[in-house]
């Protein structure tokens, strides 16, 4: 085990100089941080020291990201650092609630406790991500098809449509006029249309860079139909969870506030729950700040009033947790189930659309043409 360290910190030495530019610009996937997560929870709970525990975890895995992570942490930890200092390196390529977890599991002594909580936590985040994808697969494919398809008939199929009309002189019904002008405006200014959407694309993207972007498209995604209810139970599913495995780690409750509120992608949510952290400390407790902010469903916030008054806070966020869960994969399914019927019957109304100018356009030509 001591030959493998020295091997693998002096090759980790070779390439520390441009290790932090590297590194700073990707993630670790989330199922090999579940597995390193899980292993070095079984390594510290045998007693085996942090260095080597990383080391033979680093040797096996296939992630060549976070292969380096955990070989530089080693170096780091065997130069006298804790763990949590050698990774807070490279939280940029890690979930930003990893770090402050472990740095509160070193503080209560439950390092391995923490870190499988943290493997259950991830796995649950993977299982949920597969969900949603899976869900939107079949509508996400068929609107795809249905963007080529008006593609091909727009750009090809009706011009020669357009040519054959013309060649018989016939007047053609109002219908296939639509058809055939929207058909010459989609080919003639296509590119027009594609510059623009470039340039609104570009303006979004940049403004969503700054700080006031991004808090005005979070609330903008909030405000959404049926998807900002489910990005409202995703954030509140996430909080709690974090939240209740850090209390149960013994961790104080304004850190752990302030933690869980930093794992949320939603600026409205943070700013919401600073506002939150800064009336716990002046004593004002969790659960009446909370409801205040309007921000928690009335059932989380009754359920964490159960749990503060009652001394069960990790249990009730738990169950808060798992409730929103579920009603979380409830409305996703009911989304999808009236998605897909939506989808199904805009592309029968754009066939349909031009199947009927097609064939009106037929019936009148036949009709205006002597025989």
């Amino acid at each position: 085990m001591a030959t493998l360290r020295r091997r693998t910190t002096a090759q980790f030495r070779l390439k520390r100089r441009w290790w932090n530019y590297e590194i700073t610009s990707r993630k670790v996937k989330l199922e090999e941080l579940m597995n390193f997560s899980r292993q070095c929870s079984a390594f510290v709970a045998a007693g085996i020291p942090i260095v080597d525990a990383l080391l033979v975890i680093a040797e096996d895995n296939r992630s060549k990201l976070l292969r380096q992570i955990l070989r530089d942490a080693a170096d780091r930890i065997s130069q006298g650092t804790s763990l949590s200092e050698a990774l807070t390196i490279h939280a940029s390529a890690l979930p930003n609630y990893y770090v402050p977890m472990i740095r509160a599991a070193e503080l209560t002594g439950r390092l391995d406790e923490v870190l499988d909580q943290l493997a259950a936590y991830l796995s649950r985040d993977i299982e949920a991500r597969r969900r949603i994808r899976s869900a939107l697969t079949y509508p996400a494919v068929v609107m795809v098809m249905t963007l080529v398809t008006v593609g091909v008939l727009a750009g090809w199929v009706l011009p020669q449509f357009k040519s054959f009309f013309e060649s018989f002189g016939a007047e053609l019904p109002l219908i296939t006029r639509i058809l055939l002008g929207i058909t010459d405006f989609v080919t003639s200014w296509y590119i027009i249309g594609l510059a623009v959407l470039a340039v609104l694309a570009v303006v979004v993207f940049g403004v969503g860079k700054t700080s006031p972007g991004r808090y005005y498209r979070d609330a903008a995604l909030l405000r959404l139909p049926l998807f900002g209810t489910l990005l409202r139970f995703s954030i509140v599913e996430r909080f709690c969870r974090i939240l209740a495995s850090m209390v149960q780690a013994g961790v104080p409750l304004p850190d752990a506030v302030h933690v869980a509120a930093e794992s949320s992608s939603n600026g409205v949510y943070r700013r919401a729950l600073s506002t939150v952290r800064e009336s716990m400390m002046r004593g004002e407790g969790l659960a009446t700040p909370l409801a205040a902010s309007r921000m928690f469903p009335a059932g989380a916030n009754q359920m964490l009033r159960v749990g503060e008054a009652t001394g069960t806070l990790d249990r009730q966020l738990h169950t808060a947790a798992t409730f929103y869960e579920r009603e979380l994969d409830y409305r996703m399914r009911r989304l999808t189930d009236l998605f897909e019927p939506a989808v199904i019957i805009v592309v029968g109304v754009i066939v349909g659309f031009v199947a009927v100018a097609l064939i009106s356009a037929m019936y009148g030509i036949y009709r205006q043409v002597p025989v």
